[in-house]
């Protein structure tokens, strides 16, 4: 079956830079656009950054200029590179995969915790 699994989550101070990666298995067919979102206590999940399959990208304003989304389709594995890090990005990261004509699977998340 299909698998997500998100790694590279930790505890950064302000100012610091993560990456974090999501390696998908069993995958059933191409992969169209792949996605971070992002999770804060009592908050909704948030989209963060978007690629599709031709490289095009698209990240929500709180992170433009500070975050990079890529893909690796030969190893199926999206990365989110997160520099000048601030207390609000802290939150569970989470990786969604839409699959041509299969839907979307998303994998179990990483915590990013920003803070001094």
């Amino acid at each position: 079956q299909v698998q997500l699994v998100e790694s590279g989550g930790g505890l950064v101070q302000p100012g610091g830079s993560l990456r974090l990666s999501c390696v998908i298995s069993g995958s059933m067919s191409r992969i169209d656009n792949m996605e971070w979102y992002r999770q804060a206590p009592g908050k909704q999940r948030d989209l963060v950054a978007t690629i599709t399959r031709r490289g095009t990208t698209v990240y929500a304003d709180s992170v433009k200029g500070r975050f990079t989304i890529s893909r690796d389709d030969a190893e199926n594995t999206v990365y989110l590179q997160m520099n000048s890090l601030k207390p609000e990005d802290t939150a569970v990261y989470y990786c969604k995969a839409d699959f041509y004509l299969f839907g979307s699977y998303w994998g179990q998340g990483t915590q990013v915790t920003v803070s001094s």
